[in-house]
């Protein structure tokens, strides 16, 4: 039986659990991060369920081209991959996008 299709969010969510062990495996970058975020080492895989935590990860990674193509690479992914990720995971759903009332 084939694996029901995953949503973008879905699939942008595993980038960035994917984004997150890429930091992991780089001392120094992971340092980075969590001098950044201020999250501890002991804290880190319960905040990987935070959405928000995660944006977090992707905003990390895509401000340096160099590790984005090295997490891509990584990954087997292409770069802008990285990208959509970030935004389907800031995407809101239709009905919760703040609405502008028209002023004549």
């Amino acid at each position: 039986m084939p694996k029901p299709p995953r949503d973008a969010r879905q699939m942008a969510e595993i980038v960035a659990v994917q984004a997150l062990s890429f930091l992991a495996s780089q001392p120094e970058r992971l340092a980075r991060f969590l001098a950044e975020t201020g999250i501890g080492p002991s804290t880190l895989r319960s905040a990987a369920a935070d959405p928000q935590f995660l944006i977090g990860v992707l905003d990390f990674l895509l401000r340096d081209d160099e590790a984005v193509q090295a997490f891509a690479a990584a990954s087997d992914l292409h770069p802008t991959t990285v990208a959509a990720a970030r935004q389907a995971l800031d995407d809101q759903p239709f009905e919760n996008q703040p609405w502008e009332r028209d002023v004549p």
